[in-house]
């Protein structure tokens, strides 16, 4: 305003009062054109690298600055504070965005907030410390998870059994579980891999941790995991697993003090009988599933879809996401933000849930309903949320021990991965009640 006024000063004597509307008109002018905020719009028209967009709303968060995530705005877009160290890491990392005047940012806030669109402005407030449980030996690219933080350059800490039962879980407000075998069985490698190094090697291993950490069998020590990460989340942590871990952590769940491993697994014979003592009250997603007995089978039990899929080609396989409202239902809205709603299908241990062994209380976030699959589901247990997706490698059809890992320099735009990203930005939510 000093500004302004000195400006009339100078120009008051000689100015005609033509001269003097101009001036104010360009003062005006350059005024309502300043750039207050940074949109990175998510659209599949206008993102570049929708991958690392993720990794720059997490960068700015760790600088304790907040963020919205304007659900369902040109595909879950994120408006950020404006200033030139985010327009530099922007350009370095390939991510496009824009610069918004006050009048644009209000004018986009403004649309959001009217009842007749189904969009909300979710405030994210600090970047939620990430922990990986895996195997201290596995590398980046064996797990999708993993490669998706490694690209979009957000960092997270490997942990495994022993930080688990050592309580070191609250120190991280998201966990992720890798392809992980809560059951004890070595991931049902036995049939086609025993005679394999790394699979004799990877059985060793295990029973030598298990000894370690004072317990007799490995089955016994997962299932003490299980309980650990399940504590987690009553109390309020955020669980999200892929492929194996998402069955075999209900599995343990449900058989809790009961030996469902053959002698080729743990050295003794299974319990007699012990499909009838499942106690599907225990578990987070999964009811009424029948366990697979045989050893030499690649499967835990009914609930995985894989040997069902005779009628879906790679050609035809998609799932569809699901159309939650965003202002009465933020969080599924959240977890399903994408640039397209129908994303491609790939495969796993565990490819997909049979959706009627899904429990009523558990939210289905994507399916593909001519062939009965859940794909992606959520769910609330105590003060905490869990997330399961099916499938191994979202760019990786059909992955098979030893194939070459996925570049995602390649597919920087890649949806399956995008719903990876949003469970991971889903903690630095402000959170509101769900409605469903």
């Amino acid at each position: 305003m000093y500004l302004f006024k000195t400006c009339l000063l100078q120009f008051r004597k000689p100015a005609t009062s033509t001269f003097l509307v101009l001036i104010l008109f360009l003062f005006l002018a350059s005024f309502q054109s300043r750039a207050s905020t940074i949109l990175i719009p998510m659209d599949a028209e206008s993102q570049e690298n929708h991958l690392k967009a993720y990794g720059i709303t997490y960068w700015v968060l760790t600088k304790q600055q907040k963020v919205q995530w304007l659900l369902n705005y040109r595909g879950g877009s994120f408006l950020l504070p404006d200033g030139e160290s985010i327009r530099k890491e922007c350009q370095i990392r390939g991510v496009t965005y824009e610069i918004l005047s006050d009048g644009q940012t209000q004018s986009i806030l403004d649309g959001i907030s009217s009842p007749s669109k189904n969009q909300e402005a979710v405030i994210l407030e600090k970047a939620p410390k990430i922990a990986v449980y895996s195997p201290k030996n596995n590398q980046p690219w064996d797990d999708a998870v993993t490669m998706a933080l490694t690209y979009a350059e957000i960092p997270y800490s490997t942990i495994y059994d022993e930080e688990v039962l050592d309580n070191k879980l609250v120190l991280y407000d998201w966990l992720h579980l890798h392809h992980e075998d809560f059951t004890g069985q070595y991931g049902k490698f036995y049939g086609a891999y025993r005679a394999a190094p790394w699979y004799i090697e990877g059985k060793q291993e295990a029973e030598a941790l298990a000894a370690r950490l004072g317990y007799n069998k490995v089955s016994e020590e997962k299932r003490a995991v299980v309980l650990k990460i399940r504590n987690y989340v009553i109390g309020g942590g955020f669980m999200f697993a892929m492929c194996s871990a998402t069955d075999s952590f209900d599995i343990a769940l449900a058989v809790d003090g009961i030996d469902i491993c053959e002698p080729m697994f743990d050295g003794d014979p299974s319990d007699a009988n012990y499909q009838s003592k499942l106690d599907f009250k225990r578990t987070f997603a999964f009811t009424d599933f029948t366990l697979e007995r045989n050893p030499l089978r690649y499967e835990f039990s009914s609930i995985d879809m894989t040997s069902k899929r005779n009628n879906v080609a790679k050609e035809t396989d998609y799932f569809s996401l699901m159309d939650f409202s965003a202002k009465w239902d933020p969080v599924p809205t959240m977890l399903c933000q994408n640039h397209t709603s129908l994303v491609k299908g790939f495969m796993g241990q565990t490819t997909a849930f049979a959706r009627d062994e899904v429990k009523a209380t558990v939210l289905v976030l994507g399916e593909n309903k001519i062939n009965g699959e859940a794909r992606y589901i959520h769910g609330i247990k105590g003060k905490g949320f869990f997330t399961f997706y099916g499938g191994h490698d979202p760019e990786d059809y059909q992955h098979r021990v030893g194939d070459p890992k996925t570049e995602l320099e390649l597919h920087p735009n890649s949806p399956g991965y995008r719903l990876i990203l949003n469970n991971v930005l889903f903690p630095a939510a402000r959170k509101k009640k769900q409605k469903t």
